[in-house]
């Protein structure tokens, strides 16, 4: 099961990223995150069900000086077999 999440609102500048992969790495998630070069972060998890649960249910909130107004999800493939932050697309 792999989601894709397109999240909005003040998330870039504010470690959100690094937060994320910290949070995926930490629930045995594999995918990846990225800034999009519109603003937002678009991440794709992909692993046990209850911990792509756990990273959605993260994503809402993100770290302290982040401001999510929304996470957008669908399904799609898994094509990694860790978890790393992408260059900005």
């Amino acid at each position: 099961m792999a989601k894709r999440l397109q999240i909005t609102g003040r998330v870039q500048g504010v470690y959100y990223r690094a937060s994320f992969e910290q949070q995926a790495i930490k629930l045995g998630l594999r995918g990846w995150v990225r800034n999009r070069s519109d603003g937002s972060v678009e991440a794709l998890v992909d692993g046990d069900t209850a911990a792509i649960e756990a990273i959605i249910a993260w994503s809402h909130r993100g770290p302290p000086a982040a401001r999510v107004d929304n996470v957008a999800i669908e399904d799609t493939t898994s094509v990694s077999d860790a978890f790393t932050i992408l260059p900005t697309l």
